[in-house]
């Protein structure tokens, strides 16, 4: 074993160079003539270049105030995000919460300029599905903040104290359109409509095809699929949807009964002791669908009589679900339940915002505050997206197994946490990565895009 020498170097090191990306993503998406031309300060810090140094702390996982004091002194954070100042914890604060309420439909305004950019002349390929439609998911999900005074924490459906964010993911590759803090006991339908009149445009604005709007059965309401119906029309675009059915008080024995006395039903054995059928039913739903795409239910009964531990049952045991969609008579009852659940990749998603992220508990007491930090980490999601995408999949990147996307996580072991020196010669600034650094050319390459754009 070796025994190093511990020096500190007379030069400047840093173990941050993917903040490099993020600055050219940011500049290109004018953040500071947005900001700064609608909230000038006369004297103090920017709000762009607090805005920026927040976004930067977001997408090194870090969303704490006080993470900031550790890039005070750098000089590469400074320059890497064109800042003129670096805000100090106490600053980073106290301007979100002066100014929270005022930026809400700021951030969603930077987003878009985002994702509407073009790398190498393509636009963001977004992930359509194979039957041509690109899918926008939407769910909330559990954030746990118990053992805190936050306001409006509340009793979640997980069981536990924190809020239930409304997120929005366009294409398969997890883009996110909107990440909405809610309070922990607001239900998942509640205001939703509020929300598609901001995401559904916006995914219309990005995106030229067909969209397929999925959620669970917590969305299950008529007047959210009124409202997406309505917007479809005002936008002039195709937005079929696939809710899945709350059953409620339906009667799910009498129905079991009917369909097993029934002889043309078609049962599909799974096996021993479990089998399913497949129907669909035609509804009649005031303003919803069109005369093309008209509203329709698709039901699977599932019946076990040996339950999966093997165990002969008393009783059958019946199952029933559906899925209310508005797409095409073209796809069968069985392509629409299979694109429902495809919707389940979703959480793959929320996961990266509540672990890679560390965003699960907020930093702020404040509930305006904490709805920023969330609006705030869907754009820094968005900007790690994009860099993995141009990056992590080249014949020339680091070695990974072949996917479509990368993980926030592997974006950030691979891109953001990348060392390097910062070296000034002949009027230049130059970031210098090692030479045995195996994702030297894919970054080297995707920044020079970024130049150009």
């Amino acid at each position: 074993m070796t025994d190093f020498i511990i020096k500190k170097l007379p030069y400047d090191l840093s173990s941050h160079a993917g903040l490099a990306l993020i600055g050219q993503y940011l500049k290109s998406a004018k953040l500071k003539s947005l900001l700064d031309c609608a909230f000038p300060i006369r004297a103090g810090i920017a709000n762009s270049d607090v805005l920026k140094s927040y976004i930067a702390l977001l997408s090194l996982g870090k969303n704490d105030f006080d993470a900031i004091e550790n890039f005070r002194d750098n000089d590469f954070f400074k320059r890497a995000l064109d800042l003129r100042h670096v805000p100090s914890s106490p600053t980073l604060r106290q301007r979100f919460d002066s100014f929270a309420a005022q930026w809400f439909d700021l951030i969603p305004q930077i987003n878009q300029r985002l994702l509407s950019q073009r790398i190498a002349g393509k636009p963001i390929d977004f992930g359509a599905l194979d039957c041509g439609y690109t899918p926008v998911d939407l769910d909330t999900f559990a954030m746990n903040n118990s053992f805190t005074k936050k306001e409006l924490v509340g009793r979640t459906y997980a069981g536990v104290d924190g809020y239930c964010p409304f997120a929005v993911y366009l294409g398969s590759l997890g883009y996110c359109l909107e990440l909405a803090l809610r309070p922990g006991v607001q239900h998942s339908a509640a205001e939703t409509e509020y929300n598609f009149e901001r995401f559904l445009p916006m995914a219309a604005s990005l995106v030229a095809g067909s969209l397929l709007v999925r959620a669970d059965s917590g969305f299950c309401s008529v007047k959210l699929m009124q409202e997406l119906t309505r917007q479809a029309t005002e936008l002039k675009r195709e937005i079929a949807f696939i809710i899945k059915w709350n059953p409620r008080r339906a009667p799910v024995e009498a129905i079991a009964s009917q369909k097993t006395a029934d002889a043309a039903t078609q049962w599909t054995t799974l096996r021993p002791g479990k089998r399913e059928c497949i129907w669909q039913e035609s509804l009649d739903l005031a303003d919803v669908g069109s005369a093309a795409n008209p509203v329709r239910r698709v039901y699977r009964l599932t019946e076990r009589t040996i339950d999966k531990h093997g165990v002969v049952l008393l009783l059958p045991d019946y199952v029933l679900e559906g899925w209310t969609t508005t797409l095409p008579p073209k796809f069968s009852p069985a392509e629409i339940i299979a694109l429902y659940c495809d919707h389940a990749t979703h959480e793959q998603f929320h996961s990266e915002f509540k672990t890679d992220m560390d965003l699960e508990r907020l930093p702020s007491g404040k509930f305006d505050t904490n709805y920023l930090v969330c609006q705030l980490a869907a754009v820094a999601m968005n900007l790690l997206r994009m860099i993995g995408q141009n990056t992590l999949n080249e014949p020339d990147s680091p070695v990974r197994h072949t996917a479509k996307r990368r993980r926030i996580r592997t974006v950030m072991h691979e891109m953001m946490f990348k060392a390097a020196r910062m070296i000034k010669h002949a009027g230049r600034w130059i970031l210098g990565l090692g030479e045995s650094d195996s994702g030297f050319a894919v970054f080297e390459r995707h920044y020079g895009q970024l130049k150009t754009a």
